[in-house]
């Protein structure tokens, strides 16, 4: 049996029938999918699984990465982070610099396709060398708030493409091309998601120093004031008045300053409160992750800024009910009463956990509706039909 098949188990009914149809249309054709790195979470992890499916239905897939110098990294962290609408200094030398560097890639990778897929803002400007085939970039982030300079400047280059991909409508800016939406995914049966025995479970808890003797609230993201771990605290202190309730929060934090800043904050408060946990884990710890939202009573994802992390997807997966912020796509994938609960404040984050706790039968009643949530909606294999619906879609 072959790998696609593995996902009859756990995806909707006749959807990898359906992969398999829409793959026929399209087998003559090379896919090549273009990005900054094959390390983290999100796009890379999607593309480990993408690419191998894509190759596995006879289809020509392959998988590329940019590369550059510090200041090349520079910028283009510096311009992702303006295209989400972040104050960033981004000077025309600089900016210069990572085209050319762009434009050396182009010359050093093999970029003969039918259809590249070019993945957020690091290798964008690769486009202004394209020689064949159909270019599509895919913005996986909320783009819609960027600064108007950087986003001029940007548009030069995703003018350049036949089509974009949102994750989201409204996440777009302005631009003179086709313009569709397909929402990120998970895969359900990665190291991040698949199912763990419960003796697995208890043994990686433990290992992280985890205690399960009482109801556990986790949040797992990054360790920056965009997804709000001070706010997850505060309402943690306002829900332990009343129920006896252990807070993790589990995340990466990178070299810049104010993320360092803050997970000196957190650590201190886990000094001072030892139902406080706090975790720095590294981006491929999907384990570990896992093994935490399985052993959840309820997962936080209070992020105060719009985006589209698939954490609700993931926790909603294992059966786990949400409470999360209101913003870009964790509304999006949280139903609201049905699901988890979508909150604008501390306050209304410490009410919604505390009325979970307070009736437990919702709690596997909404992570029952929650996994089915995300059967339907947000599994691999509906954002692999979506791909080659475009695919189709696209004249060659």
């Amino acid at each position: 049996m072959s790998r696609i098949d593995d996902y009859r188990a756990v995806a909707g009914p006749g959807a990898v029938d359906f992969i398999l149809k829409l793959a026929e249309r399209v087998k003559a054709r090379r896919f090549l999918h273009v990005t900054g790195g094959r390390l983290g979470g999100g796009v890379a992890e999607t593309l480990r699984a993408v690419v191998p499916l894509l190759s596995e239905l006879g289809i020509d897939a392959r998988w590329e990465i940019t590369g550059g110098d510090s200041a090349y990294y520079a910028t283009a962290r510096a311009l992702q982070a303006a295209l989400e609408g972040v104050e960033r200094v981004l000077s025309e030398e600089g900016l210069a610099r990572w085209a050319d560097m762009n434009r050396r890639n182009g010359k050093k990778l093999d970029l003969d396709a039918d259809l590249t897929l070019v993945h957020d803002s690091q290798p964008a400007s690769l486009v202004s060398v394209r020689t064949t085939g159909r270019w599509v970039w895919r913005c996986h982030f909320d783009c819609s708030p960027a600064q108007a300079g950087t986003w001029s400047l940007f548009r030069q280059f995703a003018d350049q493409y036949d089509a974009a991909v949102f994750a989201l409508p409204g996440f777009e800016g302005r631009l003179g091309i086709p313009m569709y939406v397909i929402p990120p995914s998970i895969d359900p049966l990665s190291e991040r998601n698949r199912d763990l025995p419960a003796r697995e479970v208890t043994e990686i808890l433990a290992g992280l120093g985890v205690a399960r003797d009482k109801p556990l609230l986790v949040q797992i993201g990054p360790f920056a004031r965009a997804h709000d771990p001070l706010g997850v605290v505060n309402a943690y202190r306002l829900v332990e008045k009343h129920h006896d309730v252990r807070l993790v929060l589990a995340g990466t934090a990178d070299d810049e300053p104010e993320r360092l800043e803050l997970l000196s904050q957190l650590r201190e408060v886990a000094h001072e409160d030892p139902d406080v946990v706090v975790l720095e884990l590294p981006a491929e710890a999907h384990r570990q992750i896992n093994a935490l939202q399985r052993a959840a009573t309820i997962v936080l994802q209070k992020s105060v800024r719009g985006g589209f992390d698939l954490g609700p997807a993931e926790a909603m997966w294992k059966g786990k009910p949400v409470v999360g912020g209101s913003t870009g796509g964790l509304a999006q994938q949280i139903i609201p009463n049905v699901t988890g609960y979508t909150v604008y404040s501390v306050e209304g984050a410490a009410f919604r956990i505390r009325h979970l706790l307070n009736n437990p039968e919702l709690i596997p009643r909404m992570g029952a509706a929650g996994r089915e949530h995300v059967r339907r909606s947000f599994l691999i294999t509906r954002e692999l039909l979506d791909d080659l619906a475009l695919a189709v879609h696209l004249p060659r």
